[in-house]
């Protein structure tokens, strides 16, 4: 398994603040829920890291 390894599972995603002052990444699917909880600094660091895994991504050619 790696992260090119397509799965054919399909899942939500919602992204939210928590009362605790926290980020909160929720995922659910099939019979699973898996909170995710990153304090604010964190969340900002997931975000770069996102959209550099964004822009990497259009530089690939199918």
């Amino acid at each position: 398994m790696g992260i090119n390894t397509e799965r054919d599972i399909e899942a939500n995603l919602q992204i939210g603040p928590t009362d605790h002052g926290q980020v909160r990444l929720f995922i659910e699917g099939e019979g699973i829920e898996i909170p995710m909880d990153f304090l604010p600094e964190e969340a900002e660091e997931i975000a770069e890291e996102i959209l550099a895994a964004a822009k990497a991504a259009r530089l690939v050619k199918p």
